[in-house]
């Protein structure tokens, strides 16, 4: 069913007619905002994102942990999806399920990238989550799962080894001799992990071996292994179960596109930074588009990561005099999924820790703030009904001095975003890495 969309005379109108308040630190009113923002888009949406203006933000990954609890509990979700290595991600799932390591200090590094174990939020997050599924009572265990690329770690890109042992185990464990065969053309060209996670190739195409002859024979050779599950779907499905199917081609998937951005990363062209972070959010799209096929037996998923990873427009990003613009994740999920992704976007007011000042006059993260709260969450309607010439004259709020991460909202994210959840202030996490000092 569609409703009508309201027409408002102002932002101002828009901001005192459709603002919901809550505080974190009040579960009453915060169920209230969440029931009345998960009515709106009805029973379709299977998939939820929230991003966040920043990484690290304590106010954004709390926002996040008590949103999933609560999902959870009222509304049918069964799992969490985070910016982070989706092959890191099976270990931390391993951790709430009971299995594998004992203690969270095992999964701290190896089950995430980026560091993001150290966030004492994404610790709380998957320690509820582990006493969940502890509980006999809860019949649906909750599931974790990472679901950036392999391609952004501070070390550098991954080697494709892993993605690509994960599938030739799944074969050899149920056709011995062609897992044994296809792992015997495809290890001798992996060579050294090393070389392909040379930090360096970002900047030095030379130092990247994504074209060298053992690179493209590799690229080949996935291709084969690629169409070998696809031939025998029905018989490997039936015989392994659908789930670790589904599991095994799309950790092939992954390595496909892994060796495509070891390749591009090899190639000088103007175009090479764009289509290094396209190829980024094409696989965290494809990720989720596989987790939310896992899942749509089970329940709904809910998708954390920036802001920028999950709006529908162009994402754009300055470096020096150079400006990038590719199409994020939430712009392909948007076009796979259509209205069964819905996605909030989030802003803050104030961040002293991070060096984000006062909202200037006129900007939407100031109007936004001015409204109740400490916190409020307030529908775009995709920016229909609201009077455009006072959204195009909208000006954009400056940056943080140390936190070079942090996006603001721009008169875009109105319709780039179902929904905007507006801090007063955040403070920055324990965990978080070091904020430098910035000029500007």
């Amino acid at each position: 069913m569609t409703h009508a969309i309201p027409t408002y005379a102002t932002l101002d109108d828009w901001i005192a007619r459709e603002t919901c308040a809550f505080s974190l630190d009040d579960p009453q009113s915060f169920a209230t905002a969440i029931d009345q923002m998960m009515a709106s888009p009805g029973e379709q949406v299977e998939l939820l994102g929230l991003g966040e203006a920043f990484h690290g933000g304590a106010g954004f990954l709390t926002l996040r942990n008590r949103l999933f609890q609560y999902l959870v509990q009222a509304h049918g979700y069964s799992s969490i999806a985070l910016e982070s290595s989706f092959p890191q991600g099976c270990l931390v799932n391993e951790y709430i399920s009971g299995r594998g390591p004992a203690s969270y200090e095992e999964v701290q590094q190896r089950g995430f990238s980026h560091n993001f174990g150290k966030l004492e939020e994404n610790q709380e997050l998957v320690e509820w989550m582990r006493q969940y599924n502890a509980d006999p009572a809860h019949a649906v265990k909750l599931r974790f799962y990472g679901f950036d690329s392999p391609t952004d770690n501070i070390d550098g890109a991954d080697s494709p080894r892993q993605v690509l042992r994960v599938a030739l185990d799944y074969l050899s464990s149920i056709d011995k001799a062609s897992g044994q065969r296809y792992r015997s053309r495809i290890e001798p060209l992996l060579g050294q992990d090393a070389a392909w996670q040379n930090p360096y190739a970002l900047i030095d195409p030379a130092q990247s071996i994504g074209l060298s002859p053992e690179a493209a024979a590799l690229r080949i050779e996935t291709e084969d292994l690629i169409s070998e599950l696809l031939i025998r779907r029905p018989e490997l499905g039936a015989r392994s179960g659908p789930d670790r199917y589904r599991e095994a081609l799309q950790f092939t998937s992954e390595a496909r596109q892994l060796l495509n951005y070891h390749a591009e990363l090899a190639r000088t062209s103007d175009e090479r930074i764009a289509r290094l972070l396209g190829i980024r959010d094409a696989m965290m799209a494809d990720n989720l588009a596989y987790i939310v096929a896992q899942e749509r037996e089970r329940g709904k998923v809910l998708a954390f990561a920036q802001n920028a990873h999950l709006g529908r427009g162009k994402a754009r990003m300055q470096f020096g005099a150079d400006l990038y613009e590719w199409w994020p994740a939430g712009a392909q999920l948007n076009a796979m999924f259509g209205p069964r992704y819905v996605v909030i976007g989030s802003a803050v007011g104030v961040s002293e820790a991070t060096g984000i000042g006062q909202p200037e006059t006129g900007t939407l993260e100031s109007l936004l703030t001015a409204a109740p709260g400490p916190a409020r969450l307030i529908p775009t309607h995709r920016g229909q009904g609201l009077p455009a010439s006072e959204i195009a004259a909208l000006p954009t709020r400056s940056g943080s001095t140390k936190h070079p991460g942090y996006f603001t909202l721009t008169s875009d994210s109105l319709a780039e975003f179902d929904w905007l959840a507006v801090l007063d202030a955040t403070t920055y996490s324990r965990g978080g890495p070091p904020l430098l000092e910035r000029d500007s």
